[in-house]
Parts: C-alpha cells; structure tokens; sequence
C-alpha cells in the first residue's frame, strides 16, 4: 500500500511539474546558446569564458525543476549570462549522445563547466537550488 502511494504521489508531481506553466521572470534567467557544441567551444576560447552545459534528458523531472526554478531566476541569470557561455543540450537527442559519452555523463541533470578547449573544469549532478548554482559558477571562477 505504501508502495503504490509513493508512486501515486509522484506521478501527481510529475503531472504538476509539466502542467504548471513557467514563471514571468523565465525572460530575465539564463540565456542559452543556441548554436552547435563546436560553435560554443569556439566562442568560449575566443572570449575567454567557460561553457556552462546543462546536461539533461527530456524525460529527467529534476532537470525540469532547474529549468523552471533555477534558471529562470534572474539573479542566476544575470551570474550566469555574464560570466559563461551557456548550453543546454539533451543528451539523448542530436549530438547528446557523443558529448555524453565523451565526458562520462551518466547521472540527469548533470552541470559542467568545460574550457574552449574542451577539458572540464567542473562538474556537478543532480538538483541545485539558486543559491548552490550560484555557488558553483564562483567556485568556477575563482581558483
């Protein structure tokens, strides 16, 4: 009985987590990159920044939770938008799959922080709030 309680209640939440619709502020949060992992590791060397890269799978209600609560806040956004170049690719679509492999994700939603030329200089899984992200990128920046 327990068992099927604990699945009913996330299954509740997983609904919720896909019907509620994204918050105002998603505007003012993390802007992505919208072009090709080897576009992003280009524009990282040129300009001196560090790739953010959110690695989820569609599926992951975790990553959702990010996407909706973290990255749409504006205070993670302006952090972030200044001082990474910022991905989000689905690791089971496209390209995903190579880049997946390539730096040993296996865990959703995985962050990492890679240099323009490709060698990871951070790493983190599963949920964080505002807060720890924020906490991640400075511990990115500051040796």
């Amino acid at each position: 009985m327990k068992a099927l309680r604990s699945i009913a209640l996330a299954a509740a939440a997983l609904f919720y987590i896909q019907a509620t619709p994204p918050s105002e502020t998603s505007k003012e949060g993390i802007t992505f990159f919208q072009g090709t992992w080897e576009e992003a590791l280009t524009k990282a060397e040129k300009e001196h920044k560090v790739i953010f890269l959110d690695a989820y799978a569609a599926w992951c209600g975790p990553c959702k939770l990010l996407k909706r609560n973290v990255f749409s806040d504006p205070n993670v956004g302006a952090y972030y938008n200044e001082n990474f170049i910022n991905m989000a690719i689905d690791m089971e679509k496209g390209n995903g799959p190579k880049i997946a492999s390539k730096y040993g994700v296996r865990v959703y939603p995985t962050l990492l922080y890679v240099n323009g030329d490709g060698s990871v200089v951070n790493k983190a899984v599963g949920y964080h709030n505002s807060d720890q992200l924020i906490e991640l990128g400075k511990n990115v920046l500051t040796p």
